[in-house]
């Protein structure tokens, strides 16, 4: 039986890093399903999709073929045969992939690729309903969270890194706004599996929250260090 960790969280959390950084230390399959609905999000933006229509976004969904493989440890997202990893963390796709992600056909129509990743490999997987809905079994699950403000210094620092011109309390204002609608969709909604634990990062580094979740990967999985 393969061995998985779950961890939800809203956006800005760090779960991705966080993830990553764990699942090269545990010698694990790393599965960022946030990745995946930006790949959907990225295809929806390209057809010029209303984001508003329902039923365009349906529509469309089925024309979108998202796969995941890997190269080396880095997961490689493919839309369509492509390779689009750098095309996904803007903030246009991240605020699209909020939307469509709340469409269930369009979830449905990859929760069988990652529960099939999961079944056949021992793996850490994040995203926003993994332990409530895409993998209600897993051995460890963790709700990743932090102030919206923090979320919001991180990615204007990782912004401003790249040379982007941005504004804080915009992307706080946006940070919110896409907590409020993946907790408040009608199918999977953001929220803490009752078995999670939580781990706030608001005022931890990034290696102290690795260091606590290897730590509580390492109690639920003996022998696995």
């Amino acid at each position: 039986m393969s061995y998985n960790i779950a961890i939800d969280g809203p956006a800005g959390a760090g779960k991705s890093t966080i993830a990553k950084a764990v699942a090269k230390k545990e010698k694990l399959i790393y599965v960022d399903t946030g990745a995946m609905y930006r790949a959907m999000a990225l295809f929806m933006l390209r057809q010029a999709v209303d984001l508003q229509n329902r039923e365009e976004i349906i529509e469309k969904c089925r024309e979108a073929h998202i796969t995941i493989g890997y190269d080396g440890d880095i997961q490689v997202v493919y839309l369509n045969g492509e390779n689009v990893n750098g095309l996904l963390r803007t903030e246009e796709t991240g605020n699209a992939a909020s939307v469509v992600s709340s469409i269930p056909e369009v979830r449905e129509k990859l929760l069988e690729l990652q529960r099939s990743l999961a079944a056949g490999n021992d793996c850490i997987m994040d995203g926003r309903d993994i332990g409530t809905c895409v993998l209600p079994g897993a051995q460890l699950k963790i709700y990743l969270t932090a102030d919206s403000l923090v979320r919001a210094r991180r990615r204007f620092d990782e912004l401003a890194a790249r040379g982007e011109v941005c504004d804080l309390e915009k992307i706080r204002a946006d940070i919110e706004e896409r907590d409020y609608r993946d907790m408040h969709r009608e199918v999977s909604p953001l929220k803490r599996a009752e078995d999670a634990v939580t781990v706030d990062t608001s005022k931890m580094t990034a290696d102290e929250v690795i260091a606590e979740v290897v730590r509580l990967c390492r109690e639920r999985h003996p022998g696995s260090e």
